[in-house]
């Protein structure tokens, strides 16, 4: 990530969850270090709700949650973070944190920005990794139509899959759903500002 951290003292986990509590402005935290999430583009807010209006559809009646940019997840190696989206099918469970966070995503989603998109290529994928409930990681681009798609093989690999045509369409398997380039971007003007 290219923010530099917002506090030079560690904080411990509690600390931080004290301060998210009483913030107006979203944290990730990771060993010590909180980092403010900043604002998204218009075109990186209509792909999420593009995303989150597709996959709710797909998944109504089914036992899965799709959950927006609200949702705190927390991975295995201790960074909590607010993905774009996080789907989880089955029974969801939190820790004990006041709101409670996430902790058995099955499907994340990851808007990339200019800003991010190295860490969530990167880092934040290694520390996504961790989560045993995680089947597959999806990355979305914000200045072209393309979808990266890993999923999680029975050898604990990921397989990638990539599309960036215009009829291009992923199966996210782990959840029986299809996101498709035209659902994904429709309406996503890249000239936005």
């Amino acid at each position: 990530m290219v923010a530099q951290p917002l506090l030079k003292n560690r904080l411990t986990v509690n600390d931080y969850l004290n301060l998210e509590r009483e913030s107006a402005v979203k944290h990730q935290f990771y060993d010590g270090e909180i980092y403010a999430m900043a604002g998204a583009a218009p075109q990186h807010v209509d792909l999420n709700q593009n995303l989150q209006l597709s996959l709710g559809g797909q998944l109504k009646g089914r036992p899965c949650k799709v959950h927006g940019p609200d949702m705190r997840v927390k991975t295995a190696t201790g960074l909590y973070t607010y993905p774009d989206v996080s789907i989880v099918c089955g029974k969801r469970e939190f820790n004990n944190d006041k709101p409670p966070t996430l902790l058995n995503p099955t499907v994340i989603i990851e808007v990339l920005s200019p800003s991010t998109e190295v860490f969530d290529r990167g880092d934040k994928f290694h520390h996504y990794r961790s989560i045993a409930s995680l089947q597959a990681y999806v990355l979305i681009s914000s200045n072209s139509q393309r979808i990266e798609y890993f999923a999680r093989t029975q050898d604990n690999l990921w397989k990638i899959d990539v599309i960036n045509t215009v009829d291009g369409t992923i199966e996210i398997e782990a959840i029986g759903c299809t996101l498709t380039i035209a659902d994904v971007y429709a309406d996503v003007d890249f000239e936005a500002e």
